[in-house]
Parts: C-alpha cells; sequence; structure tokens
C-alpha cells in the first residue's frame, strides 16, 4: 500500500468511528431525556448530523446503538494481544492490549455515567448487552487461546456458521477464564473511577486492577 493509500485508509477510518461516536452519544443523550423507548433512529441520526441511512450502516436497528460494543475495537484488541512481545504473561499482553485502546477513556466519564442509567432503564438493553458481551468475550478468548498455542483454538466447530456457545465448548478453560477476567476486570475498573474520577486517571486504576490480579488478589493491609 503507498503512504498516499495508507493516509487515505487512515483518514477514512477515522470518519467511520467519529461517526459512529457521534450516533452513540446523540442516541444516549436521547435516551436519557426521554428514555430509550421513546428515542427514534429518526431523532437520533438528525442529533447526530447524519442521514438515517448512514445511521443503517452501522447499525442494524435502534437497540443496537445502545449495546453493540465497537467491533472495530475488539479487533485492535486482540490484534495487540497477538502482537505483544512474547516475554509478557498473557495477562500482561492483554492488558496492555486494553491499556492502549481506553486511551481516551477519560474524556467519556459523563457518557459512560448517562449510559449506564440508560441501560438500568431498560432491562431489554441489558440483556442485549449481556450477550454482545459474551461474543466479544468468546473472540477474545480465542485470541488468547492463539497466543499460548501457536496455530490458534483447536480444530472443531468454530466455522463461521458455528454458535458463540459452540465455539466456547471448544475453548480450554485458561482462555475463557482470562477472558471473562479481564472483561469483568474492565467493567470494575470503569464503574470505581466513575465514582471518584478526580482521585486518579482512569488508566492508573485499570493498571492496578491488573496489578492485583497478576498478584493473586492478595488480601488488603487491615
Amino acid at each position: 500500500m503507498s503512504e498516499k493509500s495508507a493516509a487515505s485508509s487512515g483518514l477514512r477510518e477515522r470518519k467511520k468511528k467519529a461517526t459512529r461516536a457521534a450516533l452513540t452519544e446523540a442516541a444516549v443523550r436521547l435516551a436519557a431525556e426521554q428514555g430509550a423507548e421513546k428515542v427514534t433512529v429518526e431523532a437520533i441520526s438528525a442529533a447526530a448530523g447524519v442521514s438515517v441511512r448512514t445511521f443503517f450502516n452501522y447499525f442494524e436497528s435502534r437497540d443496537d446503538v445502545f449495546v453493540m460494543t465497537d467491533a472495530e475495537s475488539g479487533a485492535r484488541v486482540r490484534r495487540k494481544l497477538l502482537d505483544a512481545p512474547p516475554g509478557l504473561t498473557p495477562l500482561e499482553a492483554l492488558r496492555d492490549a486494553l491499556t492502549a485502546e481506553l486511551a481516551e477513556a477519560e474524556q467519556q466519564h459523563e457518557l459512560w455515567l448517562l449510559h449506564a442509567e440508560v441501560l438500568r432503564a431498560a432491562p431489554h438493553l441489558l440483556v442485549r448487552l449481556l450477550g454482545a458481551h459474551l461474543a466479544d468475550e468468546t473472540e477474545l478468548a480465542e485470541a488468547i487461546a492463539e497466543r499460548i498455542r501457536p496455530g490458534g483454538a483447536r480444530p472443531g466447530p468454530t466455522a463461521p456458521a458455528a454458535s458463540d456457545e459452540d465455539r466456547r465448548k471448544e475453548l480450554d478453560l485458561y482462555p475463557r477464564l482470562l477472558a471473562a477476567v479481564a472483561v469483568t476486570a474492565l467493567r470494575v475498573s470503569a464503574e470505581h473511577w466513575c465514582a471518584r474520577p478526580e482521585e486518579r486517571v482512569f488508566r492508573d486504576v485499570f493498571r492496578e486492577v491488573f496489578a492485583l490480579l497478576a498478584a493473586g488478589l492478595p488480601a488488603p493491609p487491615a
């Protein structure tokens, strides 16, 4: 790829990321004011300054804007995990991969809180969010399996047509557990930091969580 083509591709990716973020923020803010059930795709698109057609380029339905995680972000985390120096433990490699992706997290403090309020007020969105997180967790576990066992997860029903449940069954315990722990660590870090953002930067909270995990979760001093 030429330098010009690479620059053009990078610009397109940044524009896509910005558009997706604008749609998500518009949806969350509208839902916080009106309730998620009253927010329409037309209103979200108008608030984000794009067409309804553009909305459906990023999300299949209105509810998806509240619950679908950024697939490109997940792909970047998995690539960073696989490309991490071989001397790092799987936990360290995963920590660094996630930290790199969370560089802008502190700018999203208010939006995170609003999003949490929207989800708490709409149980059906929480159920869908759980499903989305499980799918992400499966893909992350598969990347961990590939890192610790060259050649990736063992062969079996891991073709695209296989269900997430079948894919999880094909994974060993360690990658499944590490992926689940990492997802939980991210959630707990975000919740802790959102409650007291003035005390520390988010990345430090996140790294402390992983340091506690690496140390085996020793009991704090009395």
